[in-house]
C-alpha cells in the first residue's frame, strides 16, 4: 500500500489491518516533501506492524509551487505532473516482486474534485494497463483498492477514528519543523476537517501539551 504520513493513507493502513491483510507500505519521497510527512509514515508503519517498509527517493520529482512554470494555474501548489502514475507504477512493480493480491492508495472524495488522476476513470483505466504490462498481475488479478473514494474529509476521519487510526502520529503540515506551523493549507483544511467530524485532533498543539501534563502529574 502507498502510505504517506497522512490522515487518508493512515486509515487505509489499518483498514487493511482491520480486514487481515499482510501489508507492504511503499513511501515515496520527492522534492521539498517535508520531513514530517516522512517521520509519520515510518511511526505509522512502526504502529501498525507492517511486514515491510519501503521507502524510495525521487528528488527529481517537484510539486507545483515548487516549478518554474506558468503551466499550472488551476492547479493546487501540492500538484504534482503525473503523480499517482508515478507512485502506482511504483508500487505495481512491487506488488508484482512480492506478489500482492492488492495495491491500497488513500483517496478520498474531495481529491476527486481537484485532480484528475484521483477519479474512477483514471483508476479503472490504470487497472486495464497494469493487467496488460504484465501477466503476473493478470494472472493473479492484482486489484486496486481505495476504500476511502466514497467519504469526504470529515468522514475519513470519523472512520479513522473507529478503526483506532493513531491520528497523533499523522502529519498534514506543507513546511518543515517538528511540530506543524498551523499557517499552512495543509494545516487549515486539517483544523477544519476535524472540526466538521466533530473530533478533537490528538495532534494538535493543546492535545499535546495536555498529554504531557498528565504524564507529568
Amino acid at each position: 500500500m502507498l502510505l504517506s504520513g497522512g490522515i487518508d493513507s493512515a486509515t487505509c493502513l489499518y483498514y487493511a489491518r482491520r480486514e487481515g491483510y499482510e501489508v507492504r507500505a511503499l513511501t515515496i519521497s520527492f522534492y521539498h516533501i517535508a520531513r514530517g510527512e516522512l517521520r509519520a509514515a515510518r511511526g505509522l508503519a512502526r504502529a501498525a506492524r507492517v511486514k515491510e517498509h519501503r521507502m524510495v527517493s525521487i528528488p527529481e520529482l517537484r510539486e507545483a509551487s515548487d516549478i518554474a512554470s506558468s503551466e499550472f494555474p488551476n492547479r493546487p501548489p501540492t500538484y504534482i505532473p503525473q503523480r499517482n502514475s508515478i507512485f502506482y507504477g511504483l508500487a505495481a512493480n512491487y506488488a508484482e516482486e512480492v506478489g500482492a493480491d492488492y495495491i491500497i492508495g488513500g483517496h478520498n472524495k474531495d481529491d476527486q474534485a481537484a485532480f484528475d488522476d484521483t477519479r474512477d476513470l483514471y483508476f479503472e483505466k490504470l487497472q486495464e494497463a497494469f493487467w496488460a504490462a504484465s501477466s503476473a498481475l493478470r494472472f493473479r488479478r492484482t486489484s486496486i483498492l481505495r476504500p476511502l473514494k466514497t467519504k469526504t474529509k470529515p468522514e475519513v476521519i470519523r472512520y479513522a477514528s473507529a478503526l483506532g487510526v493513531p491520528l497523533e502520529l499523522t502529519w498534514s503540515c506543507h513546511r518543515e519543523g517538528w511540530r506543524p506551523c498551523l499557517r499552512c493549507e495543509g494545516c487549515r483544511a486539517r483544523v477544519r476537517n476535524f472540526a466538521l467530524a466533530g473530533i478533537d485532533d490528538p495532534a494538535s498543539h493543546e492535545s499535546l501539551r495536555a498529554r504531557y501534563a498528565l504524564r507529568k502529574s
